[in-house]
């Protein structure tokens, strides 16, 4: 018998390490931070819990399935949908698990007269984003989905279709092609440092909604947004990856780069314990492995040269701080730009993934 349970958070931290294998390259994230996301009035995206809630489902004693569903005013607001979304779906493969699960996500997402059911958007409207429906297996980064091959099996079972196709990357930093590049003296890159931390973070916040602004489902973040998902950042940048480049006083550009935490997550269970800061230290020395967050150049900069500068930077900087791997959070295929940048540098394809929907109507 499947008995589902509502808002009740150490169950729904635990589903991941009961339903999935010891051997999955899933990472949860840590459990203090789950539970900030999942605080209305704390995560400003969710003002109240009206804006969200979410489940666990339980065989026994056993929570092996869980869901968040909520619902992003600004979203729908401004390109003229009326959905709710979910996320955080993740489950044993049992076909009866997950459709108690989507079933009560469903019946939320109808009591509030929304049309159609898109997912995953974990987190925030666009931060991991999508299942993953190929290239199973292989070891994610930090703010990467991943799942098993069943997920989009029982999504399919249950009404759901896949749209909006995204690849993730991985780049081998001993062969990376490092693009040339040539600026003129009036742009500088203003590293990433802890001093300076919010005065960056702050620039970085324009120049990703500037940049973005044209791509599909795109919402900008308001500074308490970006603030709320940046801070924990503080604690484990290398000031040496992440950079603002500005022409003259106005910023133009940014890439956020920072060292991948999965190796630390998993060896902590992602629980804070008496080992957690010798699992801390030694993360830190052995580091090498980092992962781009996003970058982007704002729009009245575009053909400039301005993305090669930057990922050349980066790439430099990376190499020489002693890191062998670099992973590329999600690309949409309709991105070609970015797409041919990727070959450009010598990324691989690393995990294929979807949003899926429902129409509720």
């Amino acid at each position: 018998m499947v008995e589902i349970v509502e808002r009740d958070f150490p169950s729904f931290f635990e589903v991941p390490f009961q339903a999935y294998d010891a051997s999955t390259p899933y990472v949860s994230p840590l459990k203090s931070d789950l539970k900030r996301f999942l605080t209305a009035g704390t995560n400003p995206l969710f003002p109240s819990d009206d804006a969200f809630t979410y489940f666990t489902a339980r065989r026994g004693d056993r929570p092996l399935g869980r869901i968040v569903v909520h619902t992003h005013a600004a979203s729908n607001e401004l390109h003229g949908t009326n959905r709710a979304s979910f996320g955080f779906f993740d489950c044993d493969d049992d076909a009866q698990i997950a459709a108690a699960l989507l079933q009560r996500a469903e019946a939320w997402a109808r009591e509030r007269k929304h049309n159609e059911l898109v997912g995953n958007f974990n987190l925030t409207a666009m931060q991991q984003l999508g299942v993953q429906t190929d290239h199973f297996g292989r070891a994610a980064y930090t703010d990467m989905v991943v799942n098993p091959a069943h997920i989009p099996k029982l999504l399919h079972q249950n009404g759901f279709a896949p749209f909006f196709p995204v690849m993730t990357f991985e780049l081998d930093l001993a062969q990376a092609t490092i693009p040339p590049f040539k600026l003129t003296p009036d742009y500088a890159f203003a590293p990433v440092k802890r001093k300076t931390f919010a005065a960056r973070m702050e620039e970085a916040r324009q120049v990703l909604n500037d940049g973005f602004s044209q791509n599909p489902m795109f919402v900008p973040l308001t500074a308490e947004e970006f603030t709320f998902q940046a801070g924990e950042m503080t604690t484990i940048i290398d000031p040496r990856l992440s950079a603002v480049l500005t022409q003259g006083d106005a910023p133009v550009g940014v890439v956020i780069c920072i060292p991948d935490l999965n190796g630390f997550l998993k060896a902590t269970r992602s629980r804070f314990s008496l080992m957690t800061p010798f699992h801390f230290l030694r993360y830190r020395l052995r580091r090498k492995r980092a992962v781009i967050i996003f970058y982007s150049v704002i729009k009245a900069s575009h053909g400039r040269g301005l993305m090669s500068a930057i990922l050349s930077r980066t790439l430099t900087q990376l190499r020489e701080a002693g890191y062998a791997q670099l992973g590329i959070t999600w690309i949409a295929d309709e991105n070609q730009a970015s797409l041919r940048m990727m070959s450009k540098i010598g990324a691989a394809p690393l995990h294929r993934l979807h949003l899926f929907r429902k129409d509720l109507a």
